[in-house]
């Protein structure tokens, strides 16, 4: 009986050493470069991305990171466009919006939600490397 305590206890402290010495699951980086889908054209750089839609444009902030199990949730910004020549005195408007999704191999699923109302703004499933086709507003 006392040798089966002291088994324990000796599994107990390996199980607890060896947990204080394990790391942390890193975050991963998104892959940079081009992806793209009908519709949207998305290029990740190191610190940011550029997003091209038909008629509008957005970025997205960095880092840019995904979990251990490849989704991430990062804040950027859209901005609609329209047809036609563009008047001097109508600004831009930058609207605050959340890209979630998730990357599994060369495919990304993107989720893209105004902050504030939830408005889901659009959803794509883009191809690392390929290309998008963006027809823009004319």
């Amino acid at each position: 009986m006392v040798g089966k305590s002291y088994l324990i206890t000796g599994l107990v402290i390996i199980v607890f050493v060896t947990a204080s010495f394990a790391k942390p699951r890193r975050l991963q980086k998104m892959p940079q470069g081009a992806w793209g889908a009908p519709h949207i054209n998305l290029n990740v750089t190191a610190t940011s991305a550029d997003v091209e839609f038909d008629c509008a444009h957005g970025k997205i902030n960095g880092p840019l990171t995904l979990d251990s199990r490849g989704r991430f949730n990062l804040s950027g910004s859209y901005t609609r466009e329209h047809g036609g020549p563009i008047r001097e005195d109508i600004k831009a408007i930058d609207q605050p919006v959340r890209y979630s999704g998730s990357i599994t191999g060369a495919a990304m699923r993107l989720k893209i939600t105004l902050v504030g109302s939830n408005e889901v703004i659009g959803t794509y499933v883009l191809e690392r490397g390929g290309p998008g086709r963006v027809f823009k507003c004319r």
